[in-house]
């Protein structure tokens, strides 16, 4: 299920009566893994953040409809709401009965520009994990320590704007 815009920004993939043409609607695509022992709502919770950190969804974007979701990844209904509804405490969208959920705020996205370098160096960070033999499981878990040890020598602060590049030395 993709709800967005074509490239002439026009809505698709939804029903023209039910959709304003004047709201930019989600290009969001939710999936799911079951394996990961993260339950389902916070899955679609944490994919919303994701996206409004990389600038795929903006403030007015509206979310895929509640019985969308529930009908391309076959779980309950109260499911969709419950992340709806975390979304709504945490300030990052709002509900507007009738009419469908809206992103409300962003999350600091990075700038395209800097997201382009950093994406193609962690491609190709990937490409020499596996070439050194990591399934994405070990990928995963030489990742989290890396990020682990590079929080801690900022003194467990998370990211911090303007860090050099040799301070994550050894992350890659």
């Amino acid at each position: 299920m993709v709800l967005g815009k074509d490239k002439s920004g026009q809505a698709d993939g939804g029903d023209a009566s039910l959709a304003d043409a004047s709201v930019p609607m989600s290009s969001i695509e939710f999936s799911l893994d079951p394996g990961s022992g993260v339950p389902t709502y916070l899955q679609i919770v944490h994919q919303v953040e994701h996206a409004l950190r990389l600038g795929s969804l903006e403030r007015g974007d509206q979310l895929p409809r509640v019985k969308d979701v529930v009908a391309s990844l076959a779980i309950n209904p109260n499911t969709v709401a419950k992340a709806y509804r975390e979304l709504e405490t945490k300030g990052l969208t709002v509900g507007r009965p009738g009419q469908g959920t809206f992103i409300l705020s962003t999350l600091n996205p990075v700038a395209l520009p800097e997201l382009t370098v950093l994406r193609r160096s962690l491609l190709g960070w990937l490409a020499t994990a596996d070439t050194a033999g990591l399934d994405e499981d070990g990928i995963v878990a030489l990742f989290t320590s890396a990020l682990r040890d590079f929080r801690e020598r900022q003194g467990g602060s998370g990211s911090r704007p303007g860090a050099t590049s040799d301070e994550s030395e050894g992350v890659a």
